[in-house]
């Protein structure tokens, strides 16, 4: 049993090791995680569909917030275990969320990259993540599998 632990903690610390050492290479540190969340989200409260949208929910809790999406990029980059949230529950919570605000929540992200992204591929691998997680949200939140039944197309 002991073996078996001391194996997990190892295999645990190797994937760690893995990521900070591909994050490395790709120019993205903490640091950056930091900078990007504080920057995206300066925008998203400026949007002029999202802003209202999120602040309805978010009203006096932005820093809140922004401390918990550096933790959640930090654990999707790092692999370091510093979010434990729950993204779907979250969102469900936030009045008049529609699938068509995902696209502009990307072509959000995809811009802020733009402007402070260290090079190209970290600024791929932020947007693959981004749409995957975007992705997931939308099937999650408004997916219904009765639109897809054969028997009900005509």
């Amino acid at each position: 049993m002991e073996n078996e632990l001391q194996g997990r903690v190892a295999h645990i610390a190797d994937i760690q090791h893995r990521a900070e050492a591909k994050m490395k290479a790709l120019g993205v540190d903490r640091a950056f995680i930091s900078g990007l969340v504080d920057t995206f989200y300066g925008r998203v409260l400026e949007h002029p569909e999202l802003g209202p949208v999120f602040d309805a929910r978010l009203s006096g809790r932005w820093s809140e917030h922004t401390r918990k999406m550096k933790s959640f990029w930090s654990a999707l980059a790092f692999h370091d275990g510093s979010y434990g949230g729950k993204p779907v529950q979250a969102h469900v919570a936030v009045a008049n969320l529609t699938p068509e605000l995902f696209p502009k929540w990307l072509e959000l992200f995809s811009a802020t990259l733009d402007d402070v992204a260290p090079n190209e591929q970290a600024k791929a691998w932020f947007m693959t993540t981004a749409e995957r997680i975007a992705r997931s949200l939308t099937l999650s939140l408004f997916y219904n599998p009765a639109l897809d039944d054969p028997a009900k197309k005509t």
